[in-house]
């Protein structure tokens, strides 16, 4: 499926040759991100993210920057997470060795002027702004914030207000001298070329890389919670927004498997528990379901509705009692087809040329491997119903829930005696 390349500075290269197609997607993977910053400087490393776009040494525009891709028809784009941020594009062919050089560019030659760092500053603090007008969004991060008071994992990875208003240029240069170095990223790129078109490509755009470790201190996630937690969040709004979470596990346990294949049965699409039984059954709410983020060392599984406010209480007493039933165990019927279902979208998903070098690159930075779909695949198949009802009790325990509310609600006492199984 891919090839691994280490080169001698410690840069990792995959590659997944897809001759099938007629494009080509770039990922570069830099083990930065929100988990790595120390308090006063939160949002460091989204910051960065937006000033890479702001124009290089060559290509001294931001214009110039996006028109080598946008102008070819193609797609750049990069994201910040809490524990990686990754820069991409997606081209046809023909422009393959034109966007590595600008990727590589932009990682090393970008200017961050003084004025474009100012005119970036208020881009991140209207973004930031923007979510406190979105309830749905300033929910999810509410229940960050109630599981992990105090810490990394519990910030807005963009940072907020006052620590972005306070980074300074010589922050952004050093912070990125220091962790984009060779050692801390992956290249990985999928679509009609060979590793050897890859590694020339790179070689051709001379990249110069800073030298050093790429330090990723971080602080481990606090797991003593012994009793139910609630935040709310006062809003004048036509529909009330909670989310109810208990921490998950990390991507390095087995036993994300059986968590994966829990959370398809529990809250993924039309067929979900949830979603059959919170807005089929009892029309309480348009949009249910469920995710799962997996950490270094830890994670979280959070159920979301949005709901009219005079409908929260019976919604969130309904969705416990579906807590309380998938503990209770499923049956076979229901673990193959969410087998199936698991399996279907990888397959699907390993099409793109997008999401082959974001499966590459992401598993490898942040696993330092990437497994195969054939390897993911034999995990999910082994897992058994014992499995899923041994994840699940382990998970949804009384002293471990954890529930953020978004709405026209002033006090959070009346929601603390809800949070029982």
């Amino acid at each position: 499926m891919f090839t691994k390349r280490v080169l001698d500075n410690g840069l990792r290269v995959m590659t997944s040759p897809m001759m099938h197609t007629k494009s080509v997607c770039i990922s570069i993977f830099v083990g930065v991100g929100s988990r790595y910053e120390v308090p006063e400087k939160a949002g460091i490393s989204h910051f960065i993210e937006h000033m890479l776009f702001k124009g290089t040494d060559s290509r001294p525009t931001p214009k110039e920057i996006s028109d080598v891709i946008e102008g070819v028809g193609g797609v750049l784009n990069a994201a910040t997470d809490r524990e990686y941020t990754v820069f991409w594009c997606k081209v046809a062919r023909p422009h393959f060795e034109e966007a590595m050089d600008l990727l590589l560019d932009m990682l090393h030659n970008s200017r961050f002027d003084p004025e474009d760092i100012e005119k970036e500053r208020g881009v991140v603090i209207e973004e930031l702004s923007a979510v406190q007008d979105s309830p749905y969004e300033l929910v999810e991060l509410l229940i960050d914030k109630v599981m992990w008071p105090d810490h990394p994992l519990g910030r807005d990875v963009a940072g907020s207000r006052e620590t972005v208003s306070a980074i300074s240029r010589d922050d952004l240069i050093s912070y990125q001298e220091q962790r984009y170095v060779p050692s801390n990223i992956v290249i990985s790129v999928a679509g009609a070329v060979t590793e050897d078109d890859v590694m020339s490509a790179i070689s051709a755009a001379k990249p110069k890389w800073h030298s050093g470790p790429g330090v990723r201190d971080w602080d481990p996630a606090d797991d003593s919670q012994r009793m139910p937690k609630v935040e709310v969040n006062f809003r004048k709004s036509e529909q009330a927004h909670f989310c109810l979470a208990v921490r998950g596990i990390s991507s390095f346990n087995p036993d994300r498997y059986a968590l994966d294949l829990l959370n398809v049965i529990f809250g993924e699409g039309m067929s979900s528990r949830l979603f059959l039984e919170i807005r089929d059954k009892r029309g309480l709410a348009y949009d249910i379901h469920s995710y799962i983020s997996h950490f270094l060392d830890s994670g979280a599984v959070v159920i979301y509705a949005g709901v009219d406010p005079k409908n929260i209480t019976p919604a969130i007493s309904a969705v416990l009692e579906q807590v309380g039933q998938i503990r209770e165990g499923l049956s076979e019927e229901e673990l193959t087809k969410a087998k199936k279902i698991s399996k279907g979208r990888l397959l699907l998903r390993m099409e793109d040329s997008r999401s082959v070098s974001g499966w590459m690159g992401g598993q490898e930075i942040l696993l330092d491997k990437a497994y195969t779909v054939d390897e993911v695949v034999e995990q999910v198949d082994a897992v058994t119903v014992d499995d899923v009802t041994r994840v699940s009790n382990a998970l949804f325990v009384p002293e471990k829930l954890n529930l953020a509310i978004v709405g026209p609600y002033r006090g959070k006492g009346r929601f603390t005696s809800l949070l029982r199984l």
